[in-house]
């Protein structure tokens, strides 16, 4: 006897003679393709699109910066003549430089009365400050005026990623200039460093950073007010780590025939219930007649 391997399908067919469609059937096969097609649909949507997952660690994620964060800082003093405004950075490695002038670009407000500054410089990894301040000017004035508004203060990279939402501008948009002319103002920063890895691998470095702020009246050794707007950092050893991945094609098969086969078995288990309800109730009908 030949060897049939038709004996090893598990699908056996039904001839169309002994099957009979109903209405019922119809309907429901009906929704049940439109129910697929909705779920494969949400799947494939899913699949296609990307999802962050965040992690925390204890390290220092960009080694090769040579213990260097760049800094982008913009502020405005609207009642501060350009020739007045400087900016000094110090740290605890001995750093102090007072009217730190590369990268930097002043320009003025309000006729000359004001001065935006806008500048990049890097600070080490350590605890330090600084602070837009006239103590780099030649001769210091009666009563300088530190009120004023901070449009930028941001460290490392800029991410332009839309699902991570960070502080990484937390300072943006600080309004001072209500505040008391000759008061100095201080923003305690706390940084976080930020990894961001893409889908092919790629890092990028960033900072965000809390801020808490207090504004007081300073006075010198001689008895003169001295304002200024301090930015005092330091570290934190918690590193946050965006990565950026997308669903496993297996994992997207394996839910594609789990949504097929899990609806056409619901499917036709509602179907069978009706229409055996359905010849129950036909019974009875017959029943009641004869």
């Amino acid at each position: 006897m030949p060897f049939d391997v038709r004996r090893f399908d598990i699908y056996r067919k039904v001839p169309k003679d002994l099957t009979q469609p109903t209405y019922t059937g119809a309907f429901i096969s009906i929704l049940c393709c439109f129910f697929i097609l909705f779920l494969f649909l949400s799947e494939l949507t899913g699949f296609i699109a990307t999802e962050i997952v965040n992690e925390l660690y204890v390290d220092d994620p960009d080694k090769d910066s040579g213990g260097k964060i760049d800094v982008s800082l913009n502020v405005s003093l609207p009642n501060l003549h350009c020739d007045l405004v400087g900016l000094d950075i110090q740290d605890e490695m001995g750093r102090h430089e007072v009217g730190h002038i590369d990268n930097s670009m002043k320009v003025p407000l309000n006729q000359g009365g004001g001065c935006r500054f806008e500048g990049e410089f890097t600070i080490n990894k350590v605890p330090g400050n600084f602070h837009v301040s006239t103590h780099s000017a030649t001769a210091q004035p009666q009563s300088p005026d530190m009120t004023h508004n901070i449009h930028k203060l941001a460290f490392g990279e800029k991410l332009q990623v839309q699902k991570v939402q960070g502080a990484f501008n937390a300072l943006g948009g600080a309004d001072k200039l209500s505040s008391n002319p000759l008061a100095s103002h201080d923003y305690i920063l706390k940084i976080v460093p930020t990894v961001y890895e893409d889908l092919s691998g790629r890092q990028r470095f960033s900072y965000q950073y809390t801020v808490a702020n207090k504004e007081y009246v300073a006075y010198s050794h001689t008895g003169r007010i001295i304002p200024a707007i301090w930015f005092r950092y330091d570290l934190s050893p918690i590193t946050v780590k965006y990565t950026e991945r997308r669903q496993p094609f297996y994992r997207f098969i394996t839910t594609i025939c789990a949504i097929v086969g899990g609806t056409f078995t619901v499917a036709g288990i509602i179907d069978s219930c009706i229409f055996t309800a359905s010849e129950a109730w036909k019974k009875i009908q017959i029943g009641k007649m004869s």
